[in-house]
């Protein structure tokens, strides 16, 4: 099995990181790397997410919500074509820490006949995707901190 897993510290209290996190409807707002989910946050959900890893065109997948634990993770679980070519279980999960910062935590697991190769292929450019979307978050949660709003949601 290999896996992609980047982490960053938020200065925002966890509850706020999450209000962004989970607010899928204004992910092209803000995320340059997953630029649109649409779906329910609801375990066994169905969603359309596009993922843009820099260098690439993107692609479409349809994952399924697996877990969803509020304020502190969800993760969903996808292939491409069919399954057991290329699977991936991808997490976001959110330490709190001490001072009202929270540390994200977003990983994938890949498994598959084609996993290696995809990896070779992609694999660092799916990395950039994560640490970007990783510092977007950070920004924008930190921007709306600072300007003293109590909910971290994206500004117009």
């Amino acid at each position: 099995m290999h896996k992609i897993c980047t982490d960053i510290v938020i200065e925002t209290p966890i509850n706020e990181v999450w209000d962004l996190l989970t607010d899928f409807d204004n992910f092209e707002t803000w995320n340059p790397f997953i630029t649109k989910i649409k779906g329910k946050l609801e375990i066994g959900s169905k969603l359309d997410v596009h993922l843009h890893p820099p260098g690439t065109k993107g692609v479409d997948i349809t994952p399924v919500l697996t877990k969803i634990e509020p304020v502190n993770e969800f993760r969903w679980k996808g292939n491409l074509w069919v399954k057991g070519i290329f699977d991936g279980e991808h997490a976001f999960r959110l330490e709190e820490l001490e001072n009202g910062r929270t540390r994200l935590i977003q990983c994938e697991r890949f498994k598959g006949i084609l996993a290696p190769l995809i990896l070779y292929v992609v694999g660092e450019k799916t990395r950039a995707g994560f640490e970007k979307m990783n510092a977007s978050l950070k920004n924008e949660c930190e921007k709306r901190n600072r300007q003293g709003l109590t909910q971290c949601v994206p500004s117009a």
